[in-house]
């Protein structure tokens, strides 16, 4: 069940190594499904074994009389789909691979021509991920990602709840801009560093006690002269009085590692929910909105998203960790939030922790200021790029700048600079060797003025999601095809009794569906799949496309329960903490907030932002044109 994980591992070019732990116990998991086919029926092992080649070869044969008996160009798309999604959901072969198959298959079957299929694949969507990826790849490089993790933890305190609710704020906010998977990657070991000391601590503090208690009991025993049976009676006594208070306190501290450990990847997955590039199922979203509704005029933008998903992230957010509290620490204010107490020696312990790790981090470098800086530019650019409420600067200083420029050009035009400027400050020398600084050495002197530049491409061509490029691209090309075949019109009319339906009913239910199929599949994948049909169900009942559309969208990255559902929670289970029944236990309910949240957000805020009472003159048109 874990092999999804190495091949997103490949794919993201993060490296474990052979002889750690994380790679000892991926390899645990993935030896367990090996167990499984021994452990089945006998009758049942040959087709265990022949899986992948039954779906991979059997799929498209059993779907073949869909476009022999149907022949039009709606029934070709259709046969082209299902034999994807279902790829996409068996992971047969790798899911870029089967992303390109439209490439191919369009083409030949007359569906789409073999340029406007190939055009989806790099067009200004993909461009606007590409160029947030590359920044987020030189935060990752120069760790600016750490500094800010551990500056916020110090600044928060060590008390379990807030130590807890700072973890997933850093997490939340990080994976607002890097990849969920990178900052889980990065957030769990600090996470682990800082409970291997509480634990370090407490059997310190554990063996100081014990070793008091001895002497405090020989000293009685020496004054009171008590016989050697009652001495031996008494310890007894204190050792079976002891054991429940060790029992109770060792369950504690597991329970305080799951929560630890989980509200990580469970807030990576929520603060990935928060920007339009902050995961895939967002870009899809907007690559698509752009796809099938091109005279939307840009509905959906950095700016629009994040101020319906953001609010909608902070109270996931709160909740999440209000029901992590509940579960794993119980509500005991005073000694999670810690009001009126002073620290214990196991705070103490985790708080020099962080801050040990923060000093190695060393002052703040100039390469680090500078990608900082280029950070906080970027998104600027993205917010004031076209407001709403006034004009932006792409109207102000470019003529005709909001119908040409989109939030792909900021998002490139910071990913040139990243290769552009140094990553050490210029240092001036004297043109006249003999006139310059006496002190300078040859090695010096030799230095060119304009050092490396902040990233090499190298480190990006290692570190960037191919794979996930792809699969945007071959999910534009399927919205794409599906539009122009009729494909799209057509499941339109098929749904049109569904109108009977209250809108609200109709969003929670698509929300509830979608963050069950993600724990299964792609949260890419899902969205490519399920966005067009949402698009269909909307113009066929005559509401608002995005009413249905966005609490799909944010439903694919609600992949709560499973280890293997999302990369994040393979990182977190691998650590030994969870086993699968606490994920799914905790998942439930976190599905259950979150599909709650997105329903509210959807109905009150997201009403007048988007205009979802209304059905857009856009929206109205027929898929053929």
């Amino acid at each position: 069940m874990l092999e999804p994980f190495f091949h997103w591992r490949q794919a993201t070019g993060i490296q474990v190594l052979a002889n750690s732990p994380l790679s000892a116990r991926l390899c645990t998991g993935v030896k367990c499904v090996s167990s499984v086919l021994s452990m089945a029926p006998t009758c049942l092992q040959p087709l265990l074994r022949y899986r992948s080649f039954a779906i991979l070869f059997l799929t498209p044969l059993l779907l073949l009389p869909l476009p022999l008996a149907v022949t039009t160009k709606e029934a070709r798309c259709a046969y082209i789909i299902i034999i994807m999604a279902v790829y996409w959901c068996t992971e047969v072969i790798p899911l870029a691979v089967t992303s390109l198959m439209p490439v191919v298959f369009f083409p030949l079957l007359g569906v789409q021509t073999s340029k406007k299929v190939c055009l989806q694949y790099l067009n200004s969507t993909n461009m606007l991920f590409f160029g947030g990826l590359i920044v987020a790849i030189s935060v990752e490089q120069w760790n600016l990602h750490k500094r800010i993790a551990l500056r916020v933890l110090l600044i928060l305190g060590v008390k379990p709840a807030l130590l807890m609710l700072g973890f997933m704020i850093v997490t939340a906010f990080l994976s607002m801009w890097i990849s969920n998977t990178a900052t889980t990657a990065m957030m769990v070991p600090i996470v682990q560093a800082v409970l291997d000391q509480l634990d370090v601590t407490e059997h310190d503090l554990a063996t100081v006690e014990s070793a008091t208690g001895q002497t405090n009991t020989a000293i009685e025993l020496e004054e009171k002269s008590k016989s050697g049976s009652t001495a031996v009676s008494g310890v007894s006594n204190e050792q079976a009085t002891d054991d429940p208070k060790s029992s109770e306190e060792s369950k504690t501290r597991k329970r305080i590692c799951k929560g630890m450990t989980l509200c990580v990847c469970y807030a990576a997955s929520i603060g990935g929910t928060a920007t339009l590039t902050g995961t895939g199922p967002n870009v899809v979203l907007k690559g698509q909105m752009n796809q099938l509704y091109p005279d939307s005029n840009d509905i959906v933008d950095f700016a629009s998203w994040f101020g319906f998903s953001f609010p909608n992230m902070v109270l996931m957010l709160a909740l999440a960790w209000l029901w992590l509290q509940c579960s794993f620490m119980g509500l005991n204010i005073k000694k999670n939030w810690g009001f009126g107490t002073e620290k214990t020696d196991k705070e103490k312990a985790a708080y020099s922790v962080l801050k040990a790790e923060m000093k190695k981090l060393g002052p703040m470098s100039y390469a680090e200021i500078n990608v900082l800086l280029l950070f906080i530019l970027l998104v600027v650019l993205w917010f004031s790029r076209n407001p709403g409420f006034i004009k932006g600067w792409a109207s102000i200083l470019f003529k005709g700048g909001e119908k040409y420029i989109t939030d792909s050009v900021p998002a490139m035009f910071v990913a040139l600079l990243l290769f552009v400027l140094p990553a050490h400050k210029p240092k001036c020398i004297g043109w006249n060797t003999s006139m310059s600084d006496p002190e300078q050495t040859e090695e010096d002197k030799n230095k060119q003025f304009l050092s490396a530049p902040l990233l090499d491409w190298n480190v990006v061509q290692r570190k960037m999601p191919w794979s996930i490029v792809l699969l945007l691209g071959g999910g534009f090309a399927l919205a794409d095809a599906s539009a122009n075949s009729g494909l799209s019109a057509w499941m339109g009319r098929q749904m049109t009794p569904l109108g009977s339906i209250p809108p609200w009913a109709i969003a929670s239910v698509i929300s509830l569906i979608t963050a069950v199929f993600t724990e299964c599949t792609s949260n890419v994948a899902t969205a490519t799949l399920f966005l067009p049909v949402f698009s269909s169900l909307a113009e066929s009942i005559k509401i608002h496309p995005l009413y249905i559309m966005l609490p799909g969208t944010l439903s694919a990255s609600f992949a709560f329960m499973l280890p293997v559902a999302t990369p994040p929670n393979a990182i977190v289970f691998s650590y030994g903490h969870i086993r699968v029944l606490d994920m799914v236990k905790a998942g439930l309910m976190m599905n259950v907030i979150a599909v709650c949240c997105v329903t509210l957000a959807i109905n009150t805020w997201g009403r007048p932002m988007f205009q979802l009472d209304t059905f857009p003159a856009w929206a109205n048109s027929t898929r053929n044109q």
